[in-house]
């Protein structure tokens, strides 16, 4: 299976370094390089036959957050991991909120790299582990909800709320799938309707949403 991978970042250097990690392998092919979100956004016009984005945050013209929002309304198959050197909250957020489905740090390995996207195709979310600390101290202390009947009625299945947990403890398709001893097609329905019914659109906002309702 071929991965059709896109890397934006205002930084040739880093453009390449990233082209480099990616070379080992095979797999991976490199169709779209772009300088910023603009010059992304007018590239993949044409062809956005693409399965993920590699991406810089701090760009000129359309920043890597601005430009996820964007791609992920047009194009939502398209999986985004944001590859930034810094690993601050509110970057974090912002590009969590946009809908990234990952945050890795710009010196990741090659090997790290490549598990990475992997598990981010199959429906996990790559992070790093700095990152990762900090995404889960900003979703533990979230506006707590100020009034119990603010919390919205939401009715989520047995089946789902077991789901929902494994989500939230950063397990992918295929291991939710092995725990509960159901069918990966099994788990993305039910994944599906956890959306649905919180009215969300991808992993983090369903276990932020999820807990700050006492779902899990």
């Amino acid at each position: 299976m071929t991965v059709k991978i896109a890397i934006v970042d205002d930084n040739s250097f880093l453009i390449n370094a990233v082209k480099e990690k990616l070379s080992f392998f095979e797999e991976f092919k490199i169709k779209v390089t772009a300088i910023n979100g603009s010059d992304l956004l007018s590239k993949i016009e044409e062809d956005h036959n693409l399965d993920l984005i590699l991406m810089d945050i701090e760009m000129p013209v359309l920043n890597g957050i601005e430009t996820t929002e964007v791609v992920k309304k047009k194009y939502p198959h398209i999986k985004i991991i944001m590859l930034t050197v810094f690993d601050n909250d509110e970057n974090i957020f912002n590009a969590i909120k946009a809908g990234a489905d990952g945050y890795l740090l710009k010196e990741i390995n090659a090997k790290e790299l490549h598990d990475g996207i992997i598990d981010t195709l199959n429906g996990g979310a790559a992070m790093n582990p700095s990152i990762a600390l900090k995404t889960l101290k900003l979703l533990r202390n979230p506006m707590s909800i100020e009034n119990e009947k603010d919390k919205e009625d939401i009715k989520l299945t047995n089946r789902e709320t077991e789901v929902l947990e494994q989500l939230s403890k950063g397990l992918n398709y295929i291991q939710i799938a092995e725990n509960l001893i159901l069918s990966t097609g099994t788990v993305r329905k039910h994944i599906e309707n956890i959306y649905r019914k919180l009215q969300v659109h991808n992993k983090l906002e369903a276990v932020q949403k999820a807990k700050r309702n006492n779902l899990i």
